[in-house]
């Protein structure tokens, strides 16, 4: 068996052990980061968030579907190539997923919402 290190009786010191207790203490006790935000500010934080994800979300998911605005875009017009991709059922289902997708997250952070509070 090996002899114990200077170390090892270091470390098991009743001094050590007090700075230890006291930096775990102060650690423990002072806030780590800014303070949190009023609540106000992040209910209406959330509001904003779903309502932009859940408008974004549906706009994405319809569109590649609405003939009118998706077939007739003057801006794909002007670039048959992209053009000729953007009207598979692929690229459309494609786009539509980044829809259902953004539809989620904004259902997902109102569920799973918790106000941070002092």
């Amino acid at each position: 068996m090996a002899a114990p290190t200077e170390s090892q009786f270091a470390a098991s010191s009743p001094a050590h052990q007090s700075r230890v207790e006291a930096a775990h203490a102060r650690a423990t006790d002072e806030p780590i980061g800014p303070p949190p935000a009023p609540i106000w500010l992040q209910r209406l934080s959330l509001v904003v968030l779903v309502v932009f994800c859940l408008y974004l979300g549906l706009l994405i998911a319809v569109l590649p579907w609405w003939k009118q605005m998706w077939d007739q875009n003057e801006l794909l017009l002007q670039f048959p190539a992209l053009h000729a991709i953007l009207i598979k059922g692929w690229a459309r289902g494609l786009v539509s997923g980044l829809g259902v997708l953004d539809l989620w997250i904004g259902i997902s952070e109102l569920i799973h919402y918790r106000d941070y509070r002092n």
